[in-house]
């Protein structure tokens, strides 16, 4: 099993985790959510040693992508979206770009869909498909790892936010019982915003539990 290092950054003006899943061994990583700030972004790579081989998307807001074209370009490295959000990323009404700063969109390089299995640096993942936030959105579990890319879905104590365009109540209390019922309880939990939590605490704890 390859063993897996993660640190993040917080990044933006709405304090958004971008998180780098460096392989020890490889010293391959992914990039999870590269909110903004590019250079702060490179300069995070460099001082773990790594060497990006993709950029994962949780869905398409622009408080979770603003760099991902940046880092994109500066190692050449394909973009992973949900097939769902692909409209989310190339339109600023739908990604909120639009309503808090100019005007932003993107194309992906690879749409995913649920159930979809990857290996990336050295990583097995499993692509799940948790609509709520958006209707694109998706988790990335690590299974060997036992760690879970949250993104907006599922919160310490807390769900993302369901009253933007694409959004659904509904589906998110679908998407959170789904990760809840689906994943071991010691799974870690590494959200799109604020701290991390475990399968078993938002199992106690989550209002949507």
């Amino acid at each position: 099993m390859a063993e897996m290092r993660i640190q993040n950054l917080v990044l933006g003006m709405v304090a958004t985790n971008c998180y780098f899943l460096l392989n020890a061994d490889t010293k391959e990583m992914i990039l999870v959510d590269p909110a903004d700030e590019a250079e702060a972004i490179e300069e995070k790579v460099n001082a773990m040693g790594g060497r990006p081989v993709a950029v994962l998307l949780t869905h398409g807001h622009y408080d979770h992508m603003l760099a991902a074209d940046s880092v994109r370009r500066t190692y050449q490295i394909p973009v992973y979206v949900h097939e769902l959000d692909e409209a989310v990323l190339e339109d600023a009404s739908l990604n909120l770009s639009g309503f808090w700063s100019s005007s932003f969109t993107m194309k992906a390089d690879r749409l995913l869909k649920d159930g979809d299995e990857l290996r990336l640096a050295g990583f097995e993942i499993r692509v799940l498909h948790t609509p709520g936030h958006t209707v694109g959105s998706a988790c990335y579990y690590f299974p060997e790892q036992k760690a879970l890319m949250s993104g907006d879905t599922l919160f310490c104590h807390s769900y993302g936010r369901t009253d933007f365009p694409t959004s659904s109540m509904r589906d998110m209390q679908k998407s959170i019982r789904r990760l809840l019922q689906e994943l071991p309880e010691d799974t870690a939990v590494y959200p799109g915003h604020e701290m991390s939590t475990t399968i078993a605490m938002e199992k106690r704890y989550n209002p949507l539990a």
